[in-house]
């Protein structure tokens, strides 16, 4: 059984009742909304999310489909995709790093033994934006890693106008990052998820 699979809170929020054909067989419906880990195999509908949310943007994307593959094939355990009627709508990325602050490496390299989870991307597609979406993912998520005791704290990097964003997730910011990608600059944000066993206790982690 998944991690995630033993979490209440991240179980699909509802599902559709069986309907009835006209003969009165029952016919099978996928979930509404499902909360999943995902797998390399969905690696393609995320890339295609994650191209047309960041291109526009910034003119990049935080992770290209082989690196995508990459951390779906070594810590798929970190990542967490909202589908609807099994389609992906919205989707993070993490991995494990090693350090108080991140650096170039960070984003290529998943370092098993670490205790910061670093959030790769967070992406909506364009036809739910707008909906809290992206907000509703990233607690759920905040929420699984509460559950997992190597995790102690989250760290991501962001452009100064998602600051305000990941701020009312609970993310600080800790100044400047170092990391540069091109002429872009960025904030360093981190979240605490240490200091939960109650929660641990009594959610069925």
């Amino acid at each position: 059984m998944s991690a995630l699979s033993a979490l209440p809170f991240l179980k699909p929020v509802h599902l559709r009742s069986p309907r009835s054909s006209p003969r009165g067989q029952r016919r099978h419906t996928l979930p509404a909304s499902e909360f999943r880990c995902l797998s390399p195999e969905d690696a393609v509908s995320v890339f295609e999310i994650e191209r047309e949310a960041f291109i526009s943007v910034s003119g990049d994307c935080p992770l290209h489909l082989d690196e995508i593959r990459h951390f779906l094939n070594l810590c798929p355990e970190l990542s967490l995709g909202w589908f609807e009627e099994g389609r992906l709508v919205a989707f993070i990325i993490g991995s494990l790093w090693d350090q108080d602050r991140l650096s170039q490496a960070a984003l290529t390299l998943h370092k098993p033994r670490g205790t910061a989870v670093h959030i790769h991307v967070l992406a909506v597609h364009r036809t739910f934006r707008q909906q809290g979406k992206g907000s509703i993912l990233m607690w759920r998520y905040l929420q699984y890693l509460r559950c997992l005791p190597f995790a102690r704290r989250a760290l991501l990097m962001c452009e100064d106008f998602l600051v305000p964003f990941y701020q009312k997730c609970g993310f600080e910011a800790l100044g400047p990052c170092e990391v540069t990608v091109g002429e872009l600059a960025f904030i360093e944000m981190q979240h605490p998820v240490r200091g939960h066993a109650f929660m641990r206790r009594n959610s069925g982690c």
